[in-house]
Parts: C-alpha cells; structure tokens; sequence
C-alpha cells in the first residue's frame, strides 16, 4: 500500500484530482440533500475565503507536538536506556511517518471541503459511517475529560504559587476532588467552551497566539537547564541500549509516535478542509510535523540529559522541572505556558472531533456549538480523574479503542487514493437516494466493514495481549496494512468515478 500511496504524491497528481472539480462537475443533477446527513457546519467549505494556511497548520501542530504528555512519552525513551541520536532517530522515523499519512488525510479534506465524519460515507457509506466517526468520538471525549482535568492540575500550581493560601481548599475529596481542584477544572472547562463558541476560526486564532507561546517556554527551559548543568549534558542514562534491543526500541518509538498521531491523522480533514490548496497542507505539515518533531526531540535530550547530569535522576515530565524554579515569576509563566498548550491541544484533539460526529449523528436538531457543549458535558460526568488514575482504563479500554484507529484509517485511504483516484461525488455524500454512490446497501458499505472487523481484531490483541509485548508498539501499522490489503482484495470496483465538486452546496469557510 505505501508503495502506490507515495507514487501517487510523488508523481504529483493533476489539479483536477486534487484541487479543482473535474469535467465531471457539469454533469452534476440537483440533488435532495437530507436533512438526516446535512447541516451548515457539515456542509463543505467553499473554495474562496479559506484562511487555514501555512503557519495556521504549522501553530497547530507546534501546540500538539510540544505538550506535556509528548514530552513524558519521549523522556521514557531516555529512560529506556536510548542516547540522544537514538532519540533524534526514532522520532525522525516517526516523524517521517506521520508527515506522509497526515498528508493524505489532509489532501482529501482539502479537495472535498468535508469533516471527517463526512469523509467516512464515502468508503463505510451513508449510515455506516457512524462506524469510525462513534468510535473517534468515544476516544475524544475520554481525552477531552482527561487533558481538561491535567490542565487543570497546572492551574492548581500556578494559583498555589501565586497565593500558597489557596492550597487550604486542596486537602478535601468531592467525587474524587478537591474543591481547588473542581474550580480549576470548571474554569478551564468553561475556557475551552468560550473558545469553541466562536467556531472553527476562533480556534484558528488561539492555536496561531499559542504555538510560539510554548515554542518560546521550552527552549527557554532547555537553555536555562543547560545553564543549570554547566553546558554539560549526560547523553544517555549509565547503561544505553545497545545491538538488536536499541535497534528494536528505536523503531518501536517511532512506531508508538505514529499510533500517538492515530487520532488527529484520521480527522486531520476536519482543519484541512480550510486550506486553500494541497501545498498549504504540505509545507505547513512539513514544518509543523517532522522539522518541529525534530527541535522538540532536540529539547527532549538537553532536558533529560541536563537533569541526569545534575543529579543522576530521569525526570518524568517537564512540569517537574518548571516546579522547581527558585523564582515564583518564571514558575507562573511556565505554568501559563504549559497552560495554554495543554487547553491548545485538547481542543484540536479531543473537542473538534466530537463536536463534528455528534453533529453528524442528528443534523437537524445538533450544530456544531450544541454537539460540542454535549461532548463537553459528557466529559464532565465520567468524571475523568477517575479514568486517568486507572491503569486498567487507560490501557484497556482507550488503548483498545486506539488499535481501532489503524485499520479504519487503512480502508479509507485505500478507498480513495487507490480505489477511487481521488474522484469523488461531493453532493451524493449528502444524499439518501438509494442510486446513489455511497448509499451502497441500505447505507453501508458491508466490503469496508468485512476488511475492518479482522484488521481490528488482530490489532487489539496485539496492542493488549501481554505475550505480543514486543510487537504492540507496531499494532497501529498492522492494522492499518491488513485492513487496507482486505480492502483492496474485496472492495467493488467500478469503470468510473465521478468527480463533482461540492462548491455548489458549499457553505463560507467563516461560518464554521
């Protein structure tokens, strides 16, 4: 699959495949656009007025790549015994693969002008698409609660340091927090509210302020801890890694950086679709993604390398570090900063998702805004400390989930990059006329779903079963290449696809 994946980039595709309607277009019939599939907020967005551009999609990643949870998963590397250019290795490799699969995800959503929940009618049909959108949005809202609740816990620090008063309110329990802690929660959940309320835009705005504000932290907090340890770093921990276990390590990292990103790769269209060409997408990709990944691994071996060197010991995130600064004004910044990542990330992440596939779920009566303050409200009620204090949650159940992402992600590219070339019927994604070309049988494409039931059985026991310990970093890639091979196998084919843009149902990109 990669192979023909990368031909199709490589050879660069015509612009009427990717970025402009076909002859096809003046074909296209006046169609009934159901109300059970169509709204404002799921329609495409048209052509003209696009404003998600090169630094628009380099700010969004610089705010997901440099969170506090990324840094934690990349000082494991170091504490696995991997050195500093084994660190910038791995994370290259994975950088590189994510960089060629969140392209893809993102030129589709660029042509078509569709979410994610969308694109999925036209490989799981009309109704089937419920199938991957349901189990994104399930996956998002338990993160949603999650990142909220580990912003909050910074707000917690900065707020002590600010007045060591307010930690008399921190020592009670109500439903699992304290009274500090469900003020900070709330207010941080009525932040991200605030923020969403605005739509699409408005979270283009905050993620263009946030990105230099935690590019700027982090390099100052390397700077300041290279200082600390006298210009000298400990490239590794005393016993590295060496021979086929380094080797295996480096790869697993990359492999496990690649399943991180299974997520956002899978709704990256949700962003995409308002970039105003396929070169937006790639040179924001580029710099955001596999340049960015390489400062933040960068940053990772001077943090780790400085604390080791100083005192012996891995630290287990960067949060440990901005604690301990001496000066209560450089604390409260780093704590902001860490802030205004971690609300930056969960909201392209986990709150943008979830929105669109509740919407999705009942048009008629959800808008993008009521879809997104129902996922919220949801992410409250789990009450998501309570998950993220359980191992058994976290790895079985979101982790199970997560296995999930690869093999959709395999039968929805192979459907429309090697299946259908790119050649899409925007307007019938809208409509339940049983003709139609993604009405399939009854609204669901039964092929997709036969390739993915096996792709994704095989992947949950590798990602959870305890004796494929050494190959679950990679369950994510399996699933993804089985799913793809079975559909391929097994998809129908037709002599002709038409290609009709969705400008004419199209709504301004301004009103999302």
């Amino acid at each position: 699959m990669r192979t023909s994946l990368s031909n199709n980039i490589a050879l660069n595709l015509p612009a009427s495949a990717l970025d402009q309607p076909s002859p096809d277009a003046a074909l296209a019939a006046p169609l009934q656009l159901s109300p059970r599939l169509h709204n404002s907020d799921l329609a495409p967005t048209r052509a003209e007025g696009r404003r998600w551009g090169k630094y628009s999609i380099f700010a969004l990643w610089t705010n997901d790549v440099h969170n506090i949870a990324n840094y934690s998963f990349a000082i494991g590397l170091y504490a696995l015994g991997l050195g500093g250019w084994q660190i910038l290795l791995s994370l290259g490799i994975g950088a590189a693969l994510v960089y060629f699969f969140m392209n893809l995800s993102g030129y589709m959503g660029q042509k078509t002008g569709v979410p994610f929940p969308v694109i999925s009618r036209i490989s799981f049909g009309i109704h089937g698409a419920q199938i991957p959108a349901l189990i994104r949005a399930v996956i998002a809202i338990a993160w949603f609660g999650i990142q909220t609740y580990l912003a909050s816990v910074v707000f917690r620090v900065l707020l002590t340091a600010i007045h060591p008063g307010f930690a008399d309110y921190d020592h009670n329990s109500i439903l699992g927090l304290s009274t500090l802690g469900w003020v900070c929660f709330v207010v941080i959940w009525f932040v991200q509210l605030a923020i969403l309320a605005y739509g699409m835009e408005m979270v283009r705005r905050y993620e263009a302020f946030a990105g230099p504000v935690i590019l700027l932290t982090v390099a100052a907090l390397a700077a300041w801890m290279y200082t600390q340890a006298n210009a000298t770093i400990a490239w590794s921990i005393r016993d590295p890694l060496t021979g086929g276990e380094m080797w295996r390590n480096i790869f697993a990292g990359g492999a496990l950086w690649l399943a991180i990103y299974g997520t956002l790769i899978l709704n990256f269209c949700d962003f995409a679709r308002s970039s105003p060409c396929r070169k937006t997408i790639k040179v924001g990709n580029f710099w955001g993604l596999p340049v960015n990944i390489l400062v933040f691994a960068a940053i990772t071996v001077l943090l780790c390398g400085a604390q080791f060197q100083i005192n012996g010991r891995v630290i287990e995130s960067p949060t440990e570090i901005i604690a301990s600064i001496p000066n209560t004004f450089f604390l409260v910044l780093g704590c902001l900063a860490f802030l205004i990542v971690t609300v930056a990330v969960n909201i392209m992440a986990n709150f943008v998702a979830p929105a669109f596939v509740l919407s999705n779920l009942a048009p008629k009566y959800l808008t993008f805004r009521r879809a997104g303050l129902i996922s919220a409200t949801i992410a409250v009620l789990i009450l998501p400390w309570n998950l993220y204090n359980s191992p058994l949650v976290i790895v079985y159940f979101l982790s199970g989930l997560g296995a999930l992402l690869g093999p959709l992600y395999g039968v929805i590219m192979v459907d429309y990059w090697l299946i259908r070339k790119g050649r899409i019927h925007v307007p019938q994604l809208y409509s339940e006329d049983p003709d139609g070309a993604y009405y399939y049988s009854r609204g669901v494409n039964f092929r997709a779903v036969a390739a993915f039931i096996p792709a994704a059985l095989i992947a949950i026991v590798l990602a959870l079963v305890p004796g494929f310990h050494s190959i679950s970093p990679f369950s994510w890639l399996v699933g993804a290449g089985i799913a793809a091979l079975l559909y391929l196998i097994i998809a129908k084919r037709q002599p002709h696809y038409a290609d009709v843009s969705g400008e004419s149902i199209a709504v301004d990109n301004v009103s999302h």
